[in-house]
């Protein structure tokens, strides 16, 4: 855990495993892709190499393609199986309000915003945040720093004043290079892959998040 000597003026989410819990169904639907594809692709591998990543540098690590019509079967698969904001819990709900009612919050994604925003809408979440940086708003996905980078110029907010919420090692890597406070959740890949965040937590709830913005 870290000592602050100043207050958190913004807050940043990433998507897939953080604020929606879905590294399950991602993992289901990329087994059955790619097992159609030829490539079988067992928990572990998925977890250890791929979870975290932009979709076309999964593909290509995992079929030594990224093909775009691959991508976007990936992504309704996604849309069908997440439609109705079940993934992202009441905890997670109640913690995204409360830190909106204290300042800008944004999402920091690898995913495509076409996947991203009707999750959260159906999630009651639609128009709380005030920044959306997908994966089509950046050229370098993570780890490298350039999605945080631009989410705290869209917001407003020095990066060293901002709290990043992350799930992959790919994904605390690029907020901490940008410059922020990082607390990871382990639920995806444990705590000791993501021994790099500031703070570790099992997942967001409420107590949290009070916590951190006092």
């Amino acid at each position: 855990m870290y000592a602050r000597t100043m207050p958190f003026r913004a807050v940043v989410f990433d998507f897939n495993g953080t604020l929606s819990d879905d590294e399950p169904i991602l993992y289901a639907i990329y087994a059955e892709m790619f097992a159609e594809l030829g490539r079988p692709l067992d928990e572990r591998d998925y977890y250890r190499e791929l979870a975290g990543h932009t979709e076309e540098e999964i593909f290509r690590r995992w079929t030594g393609r990224d093909d775009p019509e691959l991508v976007a079967d990936r992504i309704e698969r996604y849309r069908a199986r997440v439609f109705d904001g079940s993934t992202v819990d009441a905890e997670v709900r109640a913690s995204v309000h409360y830190a909106a009612a204290r300042g800008p919050v944004g999402i920091v994604s690898s995913a495509a915003r076409e996947e991203i925003e009707p999750v959260i809408a159906a999630a009651g979440l639609g128009g709380v945040f005030q920044v959306i940086v997908s994966a089509e708003a950046v050229t370098r996905g993570k780890p490298d720093p350039e999605a945080y980078e631009r989410a705290a110029r869209l917001l407003g907010v020095p990066a060293a004043e901002t709290l990043a919420f992350e799930d992959s090692e790919a994904g605390v890597a690029s907020a901490k290079a940008a410059g922020m406070h990082v607390v990871a959740l382990t639920r995806t890949l444990g705590a000791e892959r993501l021994a790099a965040a500031d703070e570790l937590i099992e997942q967001i709830d409420l107590a949290t998040i009070v916590r951190l913005l006092a």
